[in-house]
């Protein structure tokens, strides 16, 4: 029924993985294969495409929906509709950043602080044209091919290039004077595919899955037992997503059941099991769906 076009590149593999883990897998003949099926009946065929030429061809309808970033969508000025982020990116979940970065020991502290003429390299041209002109600031703006952070200070002045980290950036011996836009991963639909009541329902129904693994990451659930005595004093301590989950035990007392966040488990378990928890086990989750 689809025709989905996912993103090549560096959020490759974190799209094949996020796939896998909503029971989504993408088969391909070889890791260089640009077409893929996915064993679903919503789904007709798979292209793996760059993110960059992404958003355009959704807006044309070669593909009913993809996946890009908003830094895309921005770039290239595509009339498509939002079907929602899924917040990961390429070593994290945190969102990139576009950002304009000067050398280190520049005295300029945001765009307006740049010069008339200020020679700017980008692999967003047009985003940085709009941003530079909303400054009041007239930018020789040129397309880069990569490697943007090494081209100050002898090719460029001043860069505008994604971070997620900022790593590179300051490995380069750059800094960030001012951020254009913020952007998750998002999927994208065309038009008219979403306005198809079947094709929206599937589109809708892969976003539950996708999202619910994204929900589920970071997350574990927790299993215990409790007493009747220190029922309450457990509750008052015990973290979840709503309410936890309690069924009486056959022998008194309680089981108890909760979703809580991964990287605060080593400080709920010893405040849990001081409160009266027992037999407590710490299990992984696959999805989680509201």
């Amino acid at each position: 029924m689809l025709r989905l076009v996912l993103p090549k590149g560096s959020l490759e593999k974190a799209t094949l993985e996020l796939f896998e883990a909503a029971d989504l897998p993408v088969t391909r003949s070889s890791s260089v294969d640009y077409q893929g099926t996915i064993d679903d009946p919503r789904i007709a065929s798979v292209r793996i495409l760059r993110p960059q030429e992404i958003a355009t061809y959704v807006q044309e309808g070669l593909f009913d929906f993809g996946i890009t970033g908003r830094d895309w969508i921005e770039e290239t000025g595509s009339n498509v509709v939002s079907l929602g982020e899924l917040k990961y990116s390429k070593a994290t979940s945190r969102p990139i950043r576009l950002v304009v970065a000067v050398a280190g020991d520049s005295s300029a502290t945001s765009v307006a602080d740049l010069p008339d003429g200020v020679r700017v390299q980008s692999e967003y041209p047009e985003l940085t044209k709009r941003f530079f002109a909303k400054h009041g600031v007239q930018a020789d703006v040129r397309l880069s091919y990569g490697a943007t952070e090494a081209k100050i200070p002898d090719i460029a002045d001043c860069v505008v290039e994604i971070t997620e980290t900022g790593r590179a950036l300051r490995a380069a011996g750059l800094k960030v004077i001012d951020t254009i836009l913020t952007s998750y991963t998002e999927v994208v639909a065309n038009a008219e595919s979403a306005a198809d009541p079947d094709k929206r329902r599937a589109m809708d129904q892969v976003m539950t899955l996708l999202n619910g693994v994204l929900d589920a990451r970071g997350r574990v659930l927790l299993k215990l037992n409790v007493s009747e005595e220190n029922r309450d004093r457990l509750l008052a301590v015990l973290p979840s997503m709503k309410s936890p989950t309690i069924s009486l035990l056959a022998n008194g007392g309680y089981a108890v059941e909760t979703v809580v966040e991964k990287r605060s488990i080593n400080l709920i378990i010893p405040e849990i099991i001081e409160a009266g928890a027992t037999d407590l086990l710490e299990l992984p989750i696959s999805k989680i769906v509201p």
